[in-house]
């Protein structure tokens, strides 16, 4: 197959091409009334990561879709970042995913089917590895290329992770370092050096399975994934939904390597400048460097998590047997003068 370099198909990447999280909220304003189904446990109030339909049995079905365009150039490894990144969603809401349908959209006349099909395959091995089918999908003709997946998930409800369920004294932790957003900028920027992209994939195609397992722990209280709207974004769904306040140090912020010398190049995503637009009211005064990282858009990021204080040891524990090492990034408290402080 001839090498094709995906991100010059596409206008933005990865979930830095979400609409901000201002436009959003006026786009979704409706003067529609509001109908209430029972069985609807979670729906878009809270910005929540999937919707959860109550099954009666203790269970609910959770469903989610997230799509977008590439983030890199590898067609396979594209499609392994969209997968992961809309499974993500079922893990963070404490459930185990049960299957997955694609959403595909491909420029026929620019592209082949042999680099369509790799993109596929890249998605299907996700599948795999997270033990579910792709089960089907549907494809257009579009003018950049797109790929994502609809997944279906299950989870009891009593572990049921929503945005609103926070509580203050709580430890936040964060399961991926931060600056996908600005390494995938110097790629499309063709500032970046031979390698250094690599951590970012090895991240972006790492899937949030411990999400699942951290749900049931009794002092996790809370849980979201970051992605397109940012570290800041996604708290402050948390913190507002939940009325409480937090911090976060930004020195304890786990960082992945060469974020701050592409940062100083100027590979700042437009994502992150739309983000710091919609939230930055809400945030304490940052610097230039604190607000470009923790603003920055992350595509396939990492679980924000909400521990009790008195069940960090278990968190910790569960995570090292999973292979991850975890510091508290920050803590939750009761509303102050700012949503969200960064020290």
């Amino acid at each position: 197959m001839k090498e094709v370099k995906l991100t010059e198909y596409s206008h933005g990447a990865g979930c830095g091409c979400k609409i901000s999280p201002m436009l959003l909220e006026e786009i979704l304003d409706t003067s529609r009334e509001h109908i209430v189904y029972p069985e609807l446990l979670v729906g878009n109030e809270n910005n929540d990561d999937a919707a959860a339909f109550d099954l009666g049995n203790g269970t609910s079905v959770l469903s989610t879709t997230d799509f977008f365009m590439p983030i890199v150039d590898d067609p396979f490894t594209f499609g392994r970042i969209a997968a992961t990144n809309a499974l993500s969603d079922i893990y963070a809401m404490g459930g185990r995913p049960l299957m997955a349908i694609a959403i595909f959209g491909w420029p026929i006349e620019k592209l082949s089917a042999k680099v369509a099909s790799a993109v596929i395959d890249g998605g299907r091995s996700v599948c795999e590895d997270a033990g579910i089918p792709l089960a089907g999908g549907h494809s257009i003709d579009s003018p950049e290329p797109i790929f994502g997946l609809a997944a279906t998930g299950l989870v009891e409800n009593e572990f049921l992770m929503q945005n609103n369920s926070a509580t203050v004294a709580c430890e936040i932790f964060l399961t991926k370092p931060l600056g996908i957003g600005i390494l995938s900028t110097a790629q499309k920027q063709k500032k970046i050096q031979e390698g250094h992209i690599n951590p970012a994939i090895e991240a972006m195609t790492t899937l949030n399975k411990v999400g699942y397992i951290f749900a049931k722990l009794e002092g996790v209280v809370a849980m979201t994934d970051v992605t397109g709207f940012g570290l800041l974004g996604h708290l402050s769904e948390i913190c507002e939904s939940s009325h409480i306040g937090a911090t976060i140090v930004f020195d304890k912020v786990p960082l992945l390597p060469h974020t701050e010398k592409y940062r100083l190049l100027g590979c700042i995503p437009g994502g992150a400048k739309k983000n710091f637009a919609s939230y930055g009211h809400k945030i304490s005064p940052m610097s230039q460097q604190q607000r470009e990282i923790l603003c920055d858009a992350q595509t396939s990021g990492g679980l924000l998590v909400m521990v009790k204080k008195e069940s960090v040891s278990d968190l910790l524990e569960v995570a090292e047997k999973e292979g991850l090492d975890l510091a508290s990034i920050g803590q939750t408290h009761e509303v102050r003068e700012h949503l969200i402080e960064v020290v």
